[in-house]
């Protein structure tokens, strides 16, 4: 299991993979320590949570840099991505026991209510895209449940993995609260046929999550899935095009382009279309690239090789199948120039697939109630931006949008405070918020009679 830097491809380290008997040994030290971690206290749970936060902070510029090395994110990016950790262990540290306390219902007996308990040891499986958040987003209320967990974590950031295993040790948690599995996924299936493991969480891709919830589901498992996205980013023809294409620029090329939630297929009314193409493309060119240890850089390579080398043929298809390339285009290694194409229909990969890197297709409406059929047009359901002045217009359309999230003059983004997840082959089930840690407890009903009755 290698980590290679992607803006140079030198070999950062090389980590081996846990034996079947290693990987055996942490599943049952997860099983052992979640008998006594289920009785724990809020408050136990709650003080070691907060000290990972001030963790995370302290140590942010030490969590950056691996960050930043192992998959190519620019610093500043890395550094935000570490403080939004801190942020999701402070959210649920302070409001685990107000979203588990028991809720009380009114039947007909004397007393009956919902208890909020947890399953035991829950799988992991996370991509490299944000190797620390995806990460802390489910552990950070699956833990505070009072479950204990194992990460499955990409192969190529085990640096990242290997610290937040440390990160949750030196807060005080017991050994086997979480562990990471240094595992390929071709080992995956044995783990999460293993009668330890009570449920699955997945993020990544659809290969991924439909390969691990093919086995829950024999198993008969929980799991809970947020793969690919393909975004709509809907500007109206009464949008400000000056502040629309600097959103929609942000909303494109946030880490370095590769997250699920990124803007990934712009829909806009034919009478605006050409002016925004030239602000958006404007703007574009504005963005530094370099080195991504280097503060003022805005734009640095993909993760990996192999990954620019699919985002160009992809954009290649498209091309040969009618789209116009705009601007940019060019790849060397895993680097890839923020590129731009219209003309773009669906049946193309730039309609039709997700694009994981700077490339964005320009797609036209003709009208309000076109550019919500395209948006819908996917095969996700992940989120959807809508840029205009019109809220109420807004607000309206919102409802016949198909996606998990609707975000208006604001790019789709997650917040520990609102539920994260999507519909169709996005996924399903939410994570964040008082939705995302009721996924992994047993809502169990308590009904009670103080005596027999004849």
């Amino acid at each position: 299991m290698k980590s290679i830097n992607p803006y140079d491809l030198k070999l950062i380290r090389e980590y081996p993979e846990d034996s079947e008997e290693s990987v055996q040994r942490k599943l049952e030290l997860a099983n052992s320590t979640f008998q006594q971690f289920r009785k724990s206290f809020f408050k136990e749970r709650s003080e070691k949570m907060l000290k990972i936060a001030s963790d995370l902070r302290d140590n942010a510029s030490k969590y950056a840099k691996t960050l930043t090395l192992e998959m190519g994110k620019p610093i500043t990016e890395a550094q935000a991505e570490v403080e939004k950790c801190a942020w999701v262990c402070e959210y649920y540290a302070e409001k685990a026991e107000e979203f588990l306390s028991p809720t009380i219902i009114k039947t007909d007996a004397a007393r009956s209510y919902v208890s909020y308990e947890p399953l035991g040891v829950i799988l992991a499986v996370m991509p490299w895209n944000f190797p620390f958040w995806q990460v802390f987003r489910f552990a950070a209320p699956t833990v505070m449940a009072g479950n204990t967990a194992v990460l499955k974590h990409a192969s190529n950031v085990q640096g990242s993995a290997q610290l937040i295993e440390e990160i949750f040790r030196r807060a005080g948690f017991a050994e086997g609260v979480f562990q990471n599995l240094a595992i390929p996924s071709k080992r995956m299936e044995d783990v999460v046929t293993n009668p330890i493991i009570k449920a699955a969480s997945v993020t990544g891709s659809e290969k991924a999550g439909s390969a691990v919830a093919e086995v829950c589901g024999r198993e008969i498992k929980t799991t809970v899935l947020e793969l690919g996205g393909s975004n709509a980013f809907v500007i109206f023809e009464d949008a400000d095009l000056e502040k629309a294409a600097a959103l929609a620029v942000k909303a494109r090329m946030i880490n370095n382009a590769q997250s699920c939630i990124a803007a990934k297929r712009f829909i806009v009314a034919a009478k605006v279309e050409e002016e925004f193409t030239r602000l958006f493309i404007n703007k574009l060119k504005e963005l530094k690239e370099g080195d991504p240890m280097d503060e003022e850089t805005q734009v640095g390579p993909l993760a990996r090789v192999d990954l620019a080398e699919k985002l160009e043929e992809q954009l290649q298809k498209s091309i040969d199948q009618g789209a116009q390339l705009l601007y940019g285009g060019k790849r060397k290694d895993a680097h890839f120039q923020p590129t731009v194409i219209n003309k773009v229909q669906p049946g193309m990969p730039a309609f039709d697939e997700e694009l994981f890197g700077p490339v964005a297709p320009i797609i036209t409406a003709q009208s309000d109630e076109e550019a919500i059929q395209l948006l819908n047009q996917t095969s996700f359901g992940l989120g959807a931006t809508l840029v205009t002045s019109d809220i109420a217009k807004a607000e309206k359309l919102s409802k016949d949008i198909e996606d998990g999230a609707v975000f208006i003059n604001e790019l789709v983004k997650s917040d520990p405070r609102l539920p994260f997840g999507g519909t169709k082959r996005s996924g399903y089930g939410r994570e964040l918020s008082q939705h995302g840690i009721h996924e992994f407890v047993n809502a169990k009903t308590v009904y009670i009679n103080t005596s027999l009755k004849d």
